[in-house]
């Protein structure tokens, strides 16, 4: 690897370090644009030839000043030089590479594309489009012209030509004042420049980094005070005297007769009954608490199926079951005032044959209630209000 290829990598790997540790400011206490700015560059350039372009890189250097008008418009004027080389091969042995010396003032518009792009004024690490114009001047060319007989198009003395350039650069703020730069730019000159003609304009192209010092900051305007809030007057009190309305609640003891029905339904033949079924729990349930209280229960068989004689031993133990599944669920046996059986000689659903396999439970029971009792009352009370 030779000098210039390990300059290009020690820019890169300076630029990736240092943009690694920018440090980020919002400008609590100054504007960040606009300001001016100087500076200085150091890198290499090549002219672009037919010859070998990593054998003609030289090293260059710049130094700048301008301003940022806005945090996305700037302009500055670019002073670059001062070294350039050539280079001949085309059926001459040996080939051989000749010196000259140049400068190039430019005048350069800045465009930041972050700030362009971006929702904020500020931003650590911007990225600028290049664009300007001014002159090259060249000189101290006599290698070139020592080989005329070769090089029939090498100037003497020096030479004028126009300057166009087009360039990005990165700019990375390491604190208020300070920020490195990488900066690349393709500069258009006159024809000749490099000593030859191609019918087009020759083209140089540099690379530098460079460290950039920004002044001439503005502080950001102090914050208006708030205005003294004005003192509230001082309150008039008065006092009247209020009547209040309210609801003054008691309890009286109420009794009341309360009277329930369930019916235990059974298939062909059946008379099982539990405790555990709905019928049974919701009478034992309605029983507490009660006073002078009593159930009756009276048990069926349907006509539609068996004998009489077998359809009043069913409503028999369809009865007594009843009974016994009460008593298990916790009803006071006393409280059971009777159980009957009636076999077929009734039918409680005349228009349902199959209803009529039922147990009925019938009673009544007294309870003691609390009954709300309101009463409106009033009070007075003296208030004391604010007049003024």
């Amino acid at each position: 690897m030779n000098k210039t290829k390990k300059l290009f990598a020690a820019i890169a790997m300076i630029t990736l370090s240092v943009a690694a540790m920018a440090q980020t400011t919002d400008g609590k206490d100054y504007k960040p644009y606009p300001h001016m700015f100087v500076g200085a560059q150091g890198g290499g350039q090549v002219t672009l030839t037919n010859y070998d372009k990593f054998k003609i890189a030289t090293p260059t250097a710049s130094v700048y000043f301008g301003s940022w008008f806005t945090p996305v418009v700037g302009a500055r004027l670019h002073v670059n030089g001062i070294w350039n080389k050539g280079g001949y091969d085309k059926g001459v042995v040996p080939e051989f590479k000749y010196n000259y010396k140049y400068i190039t003032p430019d005048i350069d518009l800045m465009i930041n594309l972050v700030t362009l792009f971006g929702k904020k004024d500020y931003y650590p690490v911007n990225v600028y489009l290049i664009g300007g114009i001014g002159l090259n001047y060249a000189w101290e060319n006599d290698d070139a012209y020592a080989k005329k007989n070769v090089l029939t198009l090498a100037w003497d003395d020096n030479r004028f030509s126009h300057n166009a350039r087009v360039g990005a650069q990165l700019d990375i703020n390491l604190a208020k004042h300070w920020a490195l730069n990488l900066e690349v730019d393709a500069n258009s000159l006159s024809d000749r420049y490099n000593s030859k003609r191609g019918n087009r304009d020759d083209w140089s192209l540099t690379a530098q980094l460079g460290l950039t010092y920004k002044f001439g900051f503005k502080k950001k305007p102090a914050p208006e005070p708030e205005p003294e809030p004005e003192p509230e007057p001082e309150p008039v009190w008065a006092t009247r005297i209020d009547t209040v309305w309210y609801d003054d609640v008691t309890y009286k003891d109420v009794t009341a007769d309360r009277e329930i029905k369930k019916e235990i339904f059974f298939g062909i033949r059946e008379s099982g009954v539990t405790s555990e079924q709905e019928q049974i729990a919701s009478v034992a349930e309605f029983l507490k608490g009660v006073t002078d209280g009593e159930i009756v229960i009276t048990a069926y068989a349907d006509k539609g199926t068996g004998t009489p004689k077998l359809n009043m031993g069913y409503s028999k133990s369809r009865a007594e079951k009843t009974k016994q599944a009460l008593i298990e669920k916790g009803v006071d046996a006393n409280m059971i005032k009777s159980v009957e059986w009636k076999g077929d000689t009734v039918q409680p659903y005349p228009d349902d044959n199959d209803k009529n396999r039922v147990s009925i439970i019938t009673g009544h029971g007294v309870y003691t209630e609390k009954e709300k009792v309101v009463t409106k009352k009033f009070r007075t009370k003296e208030v004391r209000y604010q007049v003024q």
